[in-house]
């Protein structure tokens, strides 16, 4: 096996959108670094279970409008 081709993992701090932090090793940076998140399990609507802001912006009637309900009923053959 070839020398140095993998990554190497060091310890860093995750600092959540809550303020909440905790540390973990990863390949991300440098050591010691902290890594802030805009978007975590906290804030993003598909872990919380808000299907309701999704659709307010209006993406599944866009999507619908432009390719149709394909993935609806097969009513032709």
């Amino acid at each position: 096996m070839k020398a140095e081709t993998h990554p190497k993992y060091h310890e860093i701090t995750v600092v959540m959108t809550d303020g909440s932090q905790y540390k973990t090793r990863s390949t991300w940076g440098k050591p010691g670094d902290v890594m802030k998140l805009d978007i975590d399990p906290l804030s993003h609507p598909a872990w919380r279970g808000g299907t309701q802001k999704i659709l307010e912006k209006g993406q599944l009637s866009k999507f619908e409008k432009r390719f149709g309900n394909f993935m609806g009923d097969k009513k032709e053959a």
